[in-house]
């Protein structure tokens, strides 16, 4: 697929290197489409000029993976970009990250619960449709819906999710695979009334 004709400019993107390891989370910043190239800010420098690296643009309504050269060293990176395609849209095409999150509300019956103090948890991976969630053993249980808060870049994002299955990590953690209850504009599926 040749890159889509519209601007990443501002798109949230994941940068991975060959065997898939995270390398850093960040934003377009400049995007030139005849050259095929994007600028992004790297503020850990973990990118050296000529590493060959993937990218995951997080457009909407699909996100689209690159493959991509880096080309310019320093705080901004310049990035060729080519064999692009858009994000599998199966519900297990995951990405693995490390961002913060707070749990704000618990949901039950239609009806919101906000936490004194919101919970922190950990998203290690996402996908179009969830994401996974590694915070403290029995936080949460099967059925449970929450809101959230997911810190991407430096803003953060609220979603509306609810487990589907648990699975113990160690002694002291367990993850927790959660699916989004979005509809396609953005907004919640269903009406809520806040308690409290």
């Amino acid at each position: 697929m040749k890159p889509l004709k519209c601007d990443y400019t501002g798109c949230p993107v994941i940068v991975y290197d060959e065997a898939g390891n995270r390398l850093c989370d960040t934003t377009v910043t400049y995007y030139d489409n005849k050259r095929l190239r994007i600028e992004i800010e790297d503020p850990l420098a973990n990118l050296g000029a000529s590493d060959a690296c993937r990218l995951l643009i997080l457009t909407k309504p699909t996100p689209c993976e690159y493959k991509g050269r880096i080309i310019q060293a320093g705080q901004r990176k310049l990035i060729v970009i080519f064999d692009g395609k858009e994000s599998e849209k199966r519900e297990d095409s995951r990405y693995t990250v490390r961002l913060p999150a707070f749990i704000e509300s618990y949901i039950c019956d239609d009806l919101i619960y906000p936490l004194h103090t919101p919970l922190a948890v950990e998203m290690i991976n996402i996908s179009k449709n969830g994401a996974r969630l590694r915070m403290p053993e029995y936080a949460l249980s099967i059925g449970d819906r929450f809101w959230m808060r997911v810190r991407i870049n430096d803003a953060y994002k609220s979603v509306i999710a609810e487990v589907k299955n648990q699975t113990r990590a160690d002694a002291e953690a367990s993850e927790y695979g959660c699916r989004f209850l979005l509809c396609g504009n953005g907004g919640v599926c269903y009406e809520h009334k806040r308690v409290g």
